[in-house]
């Protein structure tokens, strides 16, 4: 049963903003490692429904997950906003979800973790936003917001949108972080998100 085995994900994070400036980063390592990997565990009975996964054989039986985590400044985020969503301004967040491209697939795959794709966050643009709430809180805001697009999520529509933000909420809670002013200050900043 789904629920009873643990789920693992190994987390690669790049830190490309507070070690270059000498800065003590708000969220270690360790914790980026634990919160994804509750995160996946609290989403895993219900996200290997997604579509994202279908053509996948045996994806029901992972249980190891990989993905990658950089933290960066707005000039590199903007580059790869430009290059990747024709946007060129800088953004907070990028979610690159490895499930969302075609790759072969091999006998031997389901005994491997699986790739879940890469995170950016431009942690300038989440000072920026973190106005009302400590950074940290923000940072595990966009992460869980980039996880969800990794699984598949999206937001469209408003109703989208909405089920998202609950969503991100409910794995902030998981955590221990509180949430109140992060969904709002996302609703007003983002109103077409």
């Amino acid at each position: 049963m789904l629920e009873s085995l643990p789920v693992q994900v190994e987390v690669a994070v790049q830190d490309c903003f507070f070690e270059a400036a000498g800065l003590d980063a708000p969220v270690s390592e360790a914790e980026w490692q634990i919160w994804f990997q509750q995160w996946l565990k609290a989403l895993a009975p219900n996200f290997l429904q997604s579509p994202i996964f279908e053509g996948y054989p045996g994806v029901a039986e992972h249980q190891e997950y990989e993905l990658s985590l950089r933290l960066t400044n707005d000039a590199e985020i903007q580059l790869l906003n430009a290059q990747y969503r024709h946007k060129d301004q800088p953004t907070d967040v990028l979610a690159f979800a490895a499930l969302e491209t075609d790759y072969p697939q091999l006998e031997d795959m389901a005994e491997q973790p699986l790739y879940l794709g890469d995170i950016v966050i431009s942690v300038e643009t989440a000072q920026t936003q973190a106005q009302q709430h400590p950074l940290r809180h923000e940072l595990a805001w966009l992460g869980a917001h980039a996880l969800l697009h990794l699984l598949g999520w999206d937001h469209p529509d408003e109703e989208n949108l909405m089920l998202m933000l609950k969503q991100q909420e409910r794995l902030l809670q998981l955590v221990g972080l509180q949430t109140e002013r992060l969904q709002s200050y996302y609703h007003e900043a983002h109103p077409k998100a």
